[in-house]
């Protein structure tokens, strides 16, 4: 695993470079050092008036490689537009200079004083384009690239810069690899193997719970999701737990479980129709969660204590399947009536959510989070490029999801957010004496009246969260977060949303 190699660099004239990359919406803010590439820009336009739609390649005596590619943004100043206009046109920059043969592309960072993150945005949007899908590296694909220069006109910025980007890009790396690889490449025994590898020598401490009698005993919910899968030894779980604790003081206490259902078949109530291709994308939650602790690694924030709980487990189809009807009393003595077994990922997370609950009574200012590509419902509602935040009373009272929701918009991982409502609690509240909570109804949650809501309650009702909401004497604050949108397309590379926003919010400001 490895960051294509960024350059600082001050000269867009050095020659070490086969191609110039610029993004802006309007070639006259390329002022001072800058300037003279504005001429050939403004020429190619007397002869194409589209050349503020796509992406130019120009010849030019400008730079010694010969070249420049100028990718505009489009407008960026209308009530819809955001930072991700860099982003997009860095993506396509970088693109049309691969298509182009070039091998040392120099990106000139966008400077816009309407984005103040708009340099940092735009070189993760080219990074996206340039990264290599982990299958491929094994194959012996090489790197799209052999480096890529970033100017900036202040060289203490760049070099900053770039050490953020490459923490965020490692991050990012480790979240694709996990999140987008196939079934058997990411099944739970080998996510173990390549987080061994990725955190190996650094300060993320790592422990892993493979004992399907641990399993059943200790986190009941997610051993029934393991029975079917458990007969087959590759396909076994694996619940991972990381750490991290800075030097201090620790200021904050982060508990992060991330949903890491290697492939998703259904179960008992199998995805029937043609809809069970793409499910091996159902592990991205876990995924991001891995990137954020590798961004720890790398930035190693002093005031922050991590936890994180990686359930990965196969949702397989056999004799051994839990199946609708089944009463499973949780971790937390909930006793949780199964309404649907394709309604699994919020079963793996339950019992560690507990756990997690049990930690944060004693930890310092402390937060809890579960991330999941949990509902097609999230997609239905807020569209294929936004994750959705729902916080508890505690986590509202913080302004958890706006401030979250705040980062992402300057970074250029949105957010969107949603409300945790007592129609929620209703929905999954037991429909009769055999049970405390019904895991869910029979029907898909595109189909279902807040479907991408309830689960957050059902979450919260199952761990015994709802003991430490605003009217106890030890609220704790806890957040839902669904990126079935934001994970990316399918097919396609992994978005590694939320992991910007996570990493910029928590870990890059104190």
């Amino acid at each position: 695993m490895s960051v294509p190699e960024l350059v600082p660099c001050l000269d867009f004239k050095d020659p070490a470079y086969d191609i110039v990359i610029i993004v802006t919406d309007d070639p006259s803010k390329l002022t001072g050092n800058l300037q003279p590439l504005q001429k050939p820009i403004k020429k190619y336009g007397e002869l194409d008036s589209s050349f503020k739609k796509h992406p130019i390649v120009v010849c030019t005596d400008e730079v010694p490689c010969g070249r420049l590619i100028f990718s505009p943004t489009g407008p960026i100043n209308r009530d819809y537009d955001d930072v991700r206009r860099f982003a997009d046109a860095a993506k396509v920059g970088i693109k049309r200079a691969l298509d182009a043969g070039c091998k040392r592309p120099l990106f000139i960072r966008p400077i816009d004083n309407s984005f103040p993150k708009a340099g940092l945005v735009a070189t993760l949007g080219a990074l996206q384009a340039l990264y290599v899908p982990l299958e491929c590296r094994e194959a012996g694909v090489p790197p799209h690239i052999e480096a890529m220069g970033v100017w900036c006109d202040n060289l203490e910025r760049v070099t900053q810069g770039i050490e953020v980007l490459n923490a965020l890009e490692k991050g990012r790396i480790v979240t694709r690899d996990i999140g987008g690889s196939d079934p058997e490449r990411m099944a739970a025994l080998r996510v173990e193997e390549y987080l061994r590898e990725a955190y190996k020598g650094s300060s993320v401490r790592m422990e892993v719970i493979s004992d399907v009698e641990r399993l059943n005993r200790e986190y009941p919910l997610l051993g029934a999701v393991n029975r079917a899968a458990n007969v087959i030894p590759r396909h076994r779980a694996r619940l991972v737990f990381l750490e991290y604790e800075g030097s201090g003081p620790i200021t904050k206490t982060l508990f992060l479980v991330g949903k890491g259902i290697t492939y998703d078949t259904g179960g008992a109530d199998i995805k029937a129709g043609g809809v069970m291709a793409g499910m091996h994308r159902d592990k991205c939650g876990a995924a991001t969660v891995a990137g954020i602790f590798k961004v720890l690694a790398e930035v190693k924030p002093a005031h922050l204590k991590v936890v994180g709980g990686l359930s990965m487990v196969r949702n397989s189809v056999g004799e051994e399947s839990y199946v609708a009807d089944e009463i499973i009393t949780s971790r937390a003595g909930v006793r949780v009536r199964v309404g649907n077994t394709d309604a699994e990922g919020r079963m793996v997370m339950a019992d560690v959510l507990c756990h997690m609950k049990e930690l944060a009574q004693d930890a310092i200012n402390p937060q809890l989070f579960t991330i999941a590509t949990l509902t097609g419902h999230a997609v239905r509602a807020m569209g294929p490029n936004y994750s959705i935040i729902l916080d508890n009373g505690p986590a509202r009272r913080l302004q958890n999801a706006m401030n979250i929701q705040a980062t992402g918009d300057e970074y250029g991982d949105p957010f969107e957010i949603s409300t945790i409502r007592r129609d929620d609690y209703e929905f999954h509240t037991g429909k009769s004496e055999y049970e405390d909570v019904l895991q869910s109804n029979n029907t898909p949650t595109t189909l279902t009246n807040r479907g991408h809501q309830t689960p957050s309650a059902f979450l919260i009702m199952s761990s015994g969260l709802d003991k430490y909401g605003i009217d106890s004497e030890k609220p704790l604050p806890y957040s839902h977060i669904d990126n079935a949108g934001s994970s990316g397309p399918f097919p396609g590379v992994p978005t590694a949303s939320p992991l910007v926003a996570m990493s910029a919010h928590f870990i890059l400001k104190k």
